[in-house]
């Protein structure tokens, strides 16, 4: 499966998480989102989305471990991979007909945002 994450650079940046090479997913407190963070496995692959003036996809990651023995608080370890050569932008992915369905647009505030492969491939690249 694959993800993306939305991250505030000023309270957590993809460039920290290089530095600390993975970290603790937490934090998410909306029901959708949660639901989201529950669903993932070991090896799900991810996209970190900087929000705010950014707007952007800052890099990708991969899910190291998932304990979802409490629904309310699953614990979800992540190790960073790679920044992303061609950051996508907020208004990229807007114009993008991949992203018409998506939760990334149709619910903006939602934090944890399932991807399809192609979306997930789009992103990665550059090339929407």
């Amino acid at each position: 499966m694959y993800y993306l994450l939305k991250t505030e650079p000023t309270v957590y940046s993809f460039e920290q998480l290089q530095q600390e090479k993975q970290t603790l997913w937490d934090g998410v407190t909306n029901a959708q989102a949660v639901k989201n963070l529950r669903e993932m496995h070991k090896g799900d692959k991810l996209i970190l989305y900087h929000t705010g003036d950014e707007r952007r996809v800052a890099g990708t990651a991969h899910v190291l471990s998932v304990d979802a023995s409490d629904p309310k608080v699953p614990l979800v370890t992540i190790a960073a991979d790679k920044s992303i050569r061609n950051p996508v932008s907020l208004s990229d992915i807007k114009q993008s007909a991949l992203f018409t369905a998506s939760p990334l647009l149709r619910q903006g505030r939602l934090s944890v945002v399932p991807l399809t492969e192609e979306q997930y491939r789009a992103l990665v690249s550059g090339e929407l």
